[in-house]
């Protein structure tokens, strides 16, 4: 990916350090087509965990396969600026319930994009995402509380959708 950034010169590019573990995931974007890496299948909901959120989606999907008695999806987004219609469009049809977790701001984000593309569609979208605040000297896992992005939280959100 950053050998695709520094060589093209048609798009604009943020790097960003991840704060979590970083992990070798190979990417298939052709230029301007989006596709997300579906890393787990399953059923009923479906978690599209972007950026420095995947991990928490792993322990989300964990723990809702252990709460509920049932797979869900896991997806890697692996793009913040793009979404894979097509998939969605699967997702939508065949889930009750889409979650999005992005370690960015919700209002305008990767999260609102999904929730919008798939209006029409018969299926909830929950996204989870930091409000547009500046947020200075903080504890990173006290805000995740205080805005409902935890394991056990999340959990309880989707208990009161299904």
């Amino acid at each position: 990916m950053l050998d695709w950034s520094v060589d093209q010169n048609k798009h604009p590019v943020l790097i960003l350090m991840p704060g979590n573990e970083v992990t070798d995931r190979s990417a298939d974007k052709e230029y301007g087509n989006v596709k997300y890496k579906v890393e787990q299948s399953g059923e009923k909901v479906a978690i599209l965990a972007l950026g420095d959120f995947y991990q928490r989606g792993e322990i989300l999907a964990k723990e809702i396969e252990s709460k509920f008695g049932f797979k869900p999806t896991l997806v890697n987004p692996r793009f913040a600026n793009g979404l894979d219609n097509e998939l969605l469009i699967s997702l939508a049809d065949s889930h009750n319930i889409i979650v999005t977790l992005e370690d960015g701001i919700l209002d305008g984000g990767f999260g609102e994009k999904v929730a919008s593309f798939l209006g029409m569609k018969d299926v909830k979208v929950k996204n989870y995402g930091l409000n547009r605040e500046f947020y200075d000297r903080y504890d990173p896992e006290e805000l995740l509380d205080e805005l409902g992005i935890t394991t056990e939280k999340i959990i309880e959100d989707i208990k009161g959708l299904i």
